[in-house]
């Protein structure tokens, strides 16, 4: 009997999913006491080896907000699990995202309430753009270098060329920081505009046509900080950029 009893010790001290320290997962009350937790977990450490439990003190989260990765949802709240820089957290978010996973979250069939769903839609959230710098320089450089040509705001709001874009407008583009971070590569303005350390010099059989626009890129990015704060055009529809 003493034998039987030590090897059966023997048996489970081996097998991974005992032997090995439990990784704890705190969720809210309404994930803990729908049975959810009881139904995925054991099937988790079946098939991984890894212990992970119940615990509301755990080092992984489950939240209803982010950050962390969305992974199932109930009566119109997403869950968010959080987690630390392990291999065996990584190991156990990429089971809950995987279609096994998904597939096991939606095979429990609560006693109460609606089930769980692990296929869901995330709104996109659109954030705005600010980029930190001296804006009141921004303004000053932007009229200096480009008011010739493109209207920058009431200021010189008569002197911009008619078939050149407003800053304003510009700024109501999708796109508009990659446009203004990279304006020197995008035409016309490679032919007269050099960015002390980042542009090559004029080819002498090429010069520029006009007065060159001259500049750092410490000016490019105060240029950057005010354009993020100036106000876009209403330009109705969305754009349909080619």
């Amino acid at each position: 009997m003493r034998f039987v009893l030590l090897c059966l010790s023997l048996t489970l001290s081996a097998t991974p999913s005992w032997s090995q320290e439990a990784i704890g997962l705190a969720a809210p009350d309404e994930v803990a006491d729908s049975g959810l937790l009881q139904h995925i977990l054991p099937r988790f450490s079946l098939k991984t080896g890894i212990r992970v439990i119940a615990d509301d003190a755990g080092v992984l989260v489950l939240e209803t907000e982010p950050p962390g990765d969305p992974v199932f949802a109930r009566d119109g709240v997403i869950y968010h699990l959080r987690i630390e820089q392990d291999a065996k957290h990584e190991r156990f978010r990429d089971w809950l995202l995987s279609d096994i996973g998904k597939r096991t979250v939606e095979s429990y069939a609560p006693e109460q309430g609606t089930p769980f769903s692990a296929s869901f839609d995330i709104a996109a959230v659109e954030t705005e753009t600010v980029i930190d710098g001296d804006t009141l320089r921004g303004e000053e450089l932007s009229m200096t270098h480009c008011g010739r040509c493109h209207v920058i705001g009431p200021k010189n709001r008569m002197n911009g060329l008619g078939s050149t874009p407003s800053f304003a407008v510009l700024r109501a583009m999708p796109d508009w920081s990659e446009r203004f971070e990279a304006f020197f590569a995008l035409n016309p303005h490679p032919s007269f505009t050099q960015i002390d350390g980042l542009t090559p010099p004029f080819d002498p059989q090429r010069p520029s046509p006009i007065y060159p626009v001259e500049m750092t890129l410490d000016d490019l990015e105060a240029i950057l900080a005010f354009v993020s704060v100036i106000t876009a055009a209403d330009l109705g529809a969305p754009l349909q950029l080619q």
